[in-house]
């Protein structure tokens, strides 16, 4: 019975030593990068975590193109602009693929807009696109709920009365009504248990997401899908957004508007009835909930971690924030803002544009995988090869940027007119750039400026320094901080 326990150690380290060996052939081909360990590959180096400073550190040391290895999975990181910009622009579509064995693919099983591949993802995100303008997104439509969830928010900020709040959860509500309003079909009140326990699975949901946990389920999804740990709770957070959604799409289709579709659950139930005939389609129940919970997971927390950085930010350099409501009083003669006043305030459209490169909420920006081989920079890159376009190492790339780690609104400006910059990337590009883009871009300004015209922001009493570090959570969130609101 010994002998036969000891053939058995033997036989597992066989095959360890043989999967070991076979990554160190593999990376024969691939990029430089540091030697993976066996089995864990490079997650020690990573701290089990894919953060800004620890690719950074590894581009210093291999280049802008290198390996790092997830378990046995190796994970190409591309690092500046002009590499960036090779990988997923020159080569969009052979780098628009999503990782098929990864905790974000689990999670969203295929299915919706983010993590799909293939038939599903692009007549997915074609529906997305097409019904987000639909819903009119860049039009009077979609900008009068912006405009009305701002003035909301002013509200609830003067009912602060110039003591110290944190605005975190204030933001988050009236930011995740907009997306609400467009999804749903309807706002809720900010005193809404259910609502209040959407925003907040939401937000731990993503926090799971980027987790150490999170990598270790990248890298033995074989393994970790069925085991026990805290993984396990972020599918029972986005079990709870399906039965929401669910509950929505029974509530849309019981009572089916006459006048025509309000809002994507009903476009989308459309869109089913529409295709039910044809053999290819991949509109269904299943991809509809996935979609409905894309947008609504995605358009809340990128706007609202973005606002949470801008208020932040204006506190830290008064100096800027005085320059932008200089701008906004010169300028603007009283009535609601839209988004085509960015056109005539150029400092303050510089600025929203300095938070979002600066605070780069999305940090590295998330993986994608290679539908079919190609050159990138020199290299080979098998078909299913899986890459990640670090879009970090793009908005601080000292090459395109004059003061990449100082926050500076001049990145923006030239002679005082407002300057694009070609790698200004915080939505990503190419064939997976985010689809909501422009709904954020109207957000962003919208919100901002009202909120600029209506308040002056200062540190409550007593408190002098601010900290604008962040906190890794999938998203680059900002500590929590407090503020004044004074009205002016």
């Amino acid at each position: 019975m010994w002998y036969l326990y000891e053939w058995f150690l033997f036989l597992i380290g066989c095959i360890l030593l043989l999967k070991y060996l076979k990554v160190l052939w593999a990376a024969r081909n691939l990029p430089p990068g540091p030697i993976p360990l066996p089995i864990i590959g490079n997650l020690l180096t990573l701290r089990f975590k894919l953060e800004p400073e620890n690719l950074r550190q590894l581009a210093n040391l291999y280049g802008r193109i290198y390996t790092v290895w997830l378990g046995d999975a190796p994970l190409v990181v591309l690092n500046g602009f002009r590499t960036v910009k090779e990988g997923i622009v020159s080569h969009s579509e052979e780098l628009s693929g999503r990782p098929v064995a990864s905790f974000l693919q689990d999670l969203l099983g295929g299915k919706g807009i983010i993590t799909a591949n293939g038939p599903t993802w692009k007549q997915q995100r074609r529906f997305g696109l097409k019904t987000l303008k639909n819903l009119g997104l860049g039009k009077y439509g979609a900008e009068s709920r912006i405009q009305a969830e701002a003035c909301n928010l002013v509200q609830s900020f003067k009912r602060k009365h110039g003591e110290p709040f944190d605005p975190a959860e204030m933001i988050t509500n009236s930011v995740s009504n907009v997306i609400s309003a467009m999804v749903f079909g309807h706002r809720f009140s900010m005193d809404d248990k259910t609502f209040q326990s959407l925003v907040k699975c939401n937000h731990r949901l993503l926090e799971s997401v980027g987790s150490k946990w999170g990598r270790v389920y990248d890298s033995f999804p074989w393994l970790i899908k069925h085991a026990p740990g805290p993984h396990r709770k972020a599918f029972a957070l986005m079990d709870y957004l399906h039965q929401f959604t669910m509950h929505e799409i029974q509530m849309h289709t019981k009572n089916a508007p006459s006048e025509g579709p309000r809002d994507v659950i009903d476009f989308y139930l459309a869109q089913i009835s529409k295709t039910s005939r044809e053999k290819d389609t991949t509109f269904d129940m299943d991809n509809l909930v996935t979609v409905v919970t894309d947008l609504f997971v995605a358009g809340t927390e990128t706007t609202t971690t973005s606002l949470q950085w801008a208020l932040l930010y204006m506190v830290a350099y008064p100096d800027v924030q005085k320059k932008v409501q200089k701008e906004l009083d010169a300028v603007l003669n009283g009535s609601v803002i839209c988004y085509e006043d960015r056109k005539r305030l150029h400092y303050t459209n510089a600025v929203i544009h300095e938070i979002q490169r600066y605070g780069n909420i999305v940090a590295v920006g998330t993986a994608r995988n290679c539908i079919r081989d190609v050159n990138v920079s020199g290299y080979h890159l098998s078909k299913d090869t899986m890459v990640l376009p670090n879009l970090d190492s793009v908005l601080r790339d000292p090459e395109c940027w004059e003061t990449p780690y100082q926050f500076n609104p001049h990145h923006f400006l030239d002679n005082d007119k407002f300057l694009v910059n070609e790698a200004f990337i915080p939505f990503s590009a190419g064939a997976r750039i985010c689809i909501g883009e422009q709904l954020a871009r109207n957000e962003l300004f919208i919100f901002f400026a009202t909120l600029m015209r209506s308040f002056s922001f200062h540190l409550p009493k007593g408190v002098t320094e601010v900290n604008t570090k962040y906190v890794y959570k999938l998203t680059l969130q900002p500590h929590p901080y407090k503020i004044c609101a004074i009205p002016r």
